[in-house]
């Protein structure tokens, strides 16, 4: 037997297995690396799941298969179609459905003996150390900066590991940030990208399985804390490229001058990670929105507008936007001379996010013409305006 002392289950916490557990485990309980000693650091283990998604999907099916004693869920979204093609905790049935409650039924009928804690909530500054104080471990299957950086500082001060997971397309990550035993997600990344230069999923798309494989990856990766032992992946990246089926690594090293986890650190308390995350502008002016119906009458007027679309390429492929000059966000500062200053100006995105940094970006530039965000993006249009066509 070669269980790691350093487990993040102690000795004394291990719980004792039931004949029937025994027989369910059996695959573990040979394993020399593991053993009845290791499953038994899995029974007493508690972990949480933030976010049951495309990555807590598999990653909290895996823990619950291996024999996790308690897992928790933190998710306020309810299931909808679109997650279907990669979020399999979920099926057809459970559309319109909280996600935990959702999660939990799978769970529990993939493993009666595990506790399930559901958590139906947003997870933010006031309420992440109270949730993630009651576990061992957390699971990072949130696909936002804020919630990212947040989950991070909240484990390094309560001194537990927080396995860390992105996708985004077809490229996904996954790597352990434990600040005890080594560097945290600050050290690799001191400050977020800024707002709106990496799309979410929602608005890039993502391929199906890839959540799987990353997912898959925290999952092994909190059992091997748990039992201890094995070559993890604290101060290392472990990246994937599905499309070409192609592996790499990144390793990285505590940064003694990190503001959470270094000899100096100043962070000693949870901070606004919205405000860190630049999705805030306390002291900029409000971007000005239109309403997709808005929009409609003022086309249908005649008004004269430039109506610009940031979306990419791939994403206009989906539906082209009556009317509109296609500008990928990135192109828009050193395209803005094309634009007419005299003539309103209305930008699209998908959702509406995108959009809104597209006007700030302009409006830093020194852009001074008149500037509106189409509220709610395409997925308005096509619910209020032209129902032929589809949100995606």
């Amino acid at each position: 037997m070669n269980v790691d002392p350093q487990s993040i289950i102690s000795d004394e916490r291990r719980q004792a297995l039931s004949d029937a557990e025994i027989d369910r485990y059996s695959r573990h309980l040979i394993l020399p690396d593991v053993g009845r000693e290791g499953q038994e650091r899995l029974k007493a283990a508690r972990v949480l799941v933030v976010g049951t998604g495309g990555l807590g999907a598999p990653a909290a099916l895996y823990l619950a298969a291996a024999g996790t004693g308690r897992i928790g869920l933190v998710d306020y979204d309810f299931v909808e179609a679109s997650n279907l093609q990669r979020q399999i905790i979920h099926g057809t049935k459970d559309i319109d459905r909280p996600k935990t409650a959702s999660a939990k039924d799978r769970i529990k009928n993939l493993n009666p003996h595990v506790d399930v804690v559901t958590h139906n909530t947003r997870l933010n500054s006031d309420n992440a150390l109270d949730i993630l104080g009651s576990y061992d471990a957390v699971v990072d299957g949130t696909d936002n900066f804020p919630a990212r950086y947040l989950i991070n500082d909240a484990c390094v001060l309560l001194g537990i590991p927080d396995v860390y997971g992105s996708i985004f397309q077809f490229e996904g990550q996954a790597g352990v940030f434990y600040a005890r035993k080594g560097p945290c997600l600050r050290c690799l990344f001191p400050e977020p990208p800024p707002p709106g230069l990496v799309p979410s999923c929602g608005e890039g798309g993502v391929m199906g399985v890839l959540p799987g494989i990353i997912g898959s990856i925290q999952a092994c990766e909190t059992v091997k804390l748990i039992v201890g032992g094995g070559a993890g992946l604290i101060g290392r990246i472990c990246s994937v490229d599905a499309w070409t089926m192609r592996f790499s690594q990144l390793r990285f090293d505590k940064d003694p001058a990190c503001p959470v986890c270094g000899a100096q650190a100043t962070v000693r308390e949870l901070i606004d990670y919205e405000l860190f995350c630049g999705l805030k502008q306390n002291d900029e002016a409000p971007v000005d929105t239109i309403t997709a119906r808005e929009l409609k009458a003022r086309m249908d007027r005649g008004d004269p507008l430039q109506i610009i679309d940031i979306r990419e390429p791939h994403e206009r492929s989906m539906f082209a936007f009556p009317s509109a000059k296609a500008v990928p966000f990135g192109q828009l500062v050193r395209r803005r001379e094309e634009f007419d200053p005299a003539v309103d100006a209305v930008f699209i995105c998908k959702i509406g996010q995108r959009s809104v940094y597209a006007v700030r970006t302009l409006r830093e530039a020194g852009y001074e013409g008149k500037m509106y965000n189409l509220s709610d993006g395409t997925n308005a249009w096509a619910r209020d305006v032209d129902t032929a066509l589809h949100q995606y």
